[in-house]
């Protein structure tokens, strides 16, 4: 795998972004707004909850890092995203790259994405309402490492997807944080959901995370084992999003699939 080549993509996606104000915008506006509306909703429920009783590094941090997670998935997809509504690929791949340089190009550019969005939404919430993530302790670089992998795993899933069924398909996409944000526990514990639920949510690992961060603010000791737990199905769901890409690609390759790519339909 060469480095440049995956820089190469990158690149690409820098200068899109360097010369479209719309493509600028989203990466630090809508992630403030959402910090702001759920900041405001916090400060609401602390003023008739229990004495004593702090919702901001529960509540609102766990809006910060759920928002966290999908724009590494979004990352990921909207830069595979502007090949497909350019209709770039047969430019891409009549290249020396290799798929895995291209998906490696895709990562990159979501991690370039998702810090800006990171930073801004911890500078918001830490000016506009005190929000301090050193409340987390050191755990929150292991838990930012998750949701981040994680993020990745949906990310090129997705684009798979896309890849597989037509650019229609993103539509798919889009509801995907939505789908499974009930199942990952992010604003209450898992233990309130029915047992068909929880069975699922012990298999994702924001599920994890969410635990874990309770735990902390609640003033209590997170176990090292269920954060490996987390961090190993993390990297298992990497590895079959990059498995099931490589199926797609080739598939489609050996099929003529990317030479008949179109915006119509959904096959």
């Amino acid at each position: 795998m060469s480095i440049q080549r995956a820089a190469a993509i990158v690149l690409r996606q820098f200068f899109l972004i360097r010369g479209s104000l719309s493509r600028i915008f989203p990466l630090f506006v809508w992630v403030a707004i959402d910090i702001i509306l759920w900041g405001f909703i916090t400060r609401y429920f602390s003023s008739f909850s229990a004495p004593g009783l702090n919702l901001l590094p529960s509540l609102l941090g766990a809006v910060l890092l759920w928002d966290f997670l999908t724009r590494v998935m979004q990352g990921v997809t909207m830069a595979f995203f502007e090949d497909v509504w350019s209709r770039n690929f047969l430019n891409v791949f009549a290249s020396p790259i290799h798929i895995s340089e291209y998906v490696g190009g895709l990562v990159l550019s979501s991690i370039a994405t998702s810090s800006v969005g990171l930073l801004v939404m911890v500078a918001v919430a830490s000016a506009a309402f005190g929000l301090s993530m050193f409340s987390y302790g050191v755990l929150l670089v292991p838990f930012l490492l998750v949701l981040f992998l994680f993020g990745i795993a949906l990310g090129i899933f997705g684009s798979a997807v896309v890849l597989r069924l037509g650019p229609s398909a993103e539509w798919f996409v889009w509801p995907i944080p939505a789908v499974i944000s009930p199942f990952a526990g992010v604003f209450y514990p898992v233990s309130t959901l029915p047992p068909w639920m929880q069975l699922i949510s012990h298999l994702l690992p924001p599920s994890h995370v969410f635990e874990g961060m309770r735990t902390i603010v609640a003033g209590g000791s997170f176990s090292g084992t269920t954060l490996l737990w987390g961090m190993g199905l993390a990297v298992i769901y990497i590895l079959l999003a990059c498995a099931f890409f490589m199926s797609v690609f080739r598939h489609a390759v050996r099929t003529g699939l990317i030479a008949r790519y179109s915006a119509e339909s959904v096959s």
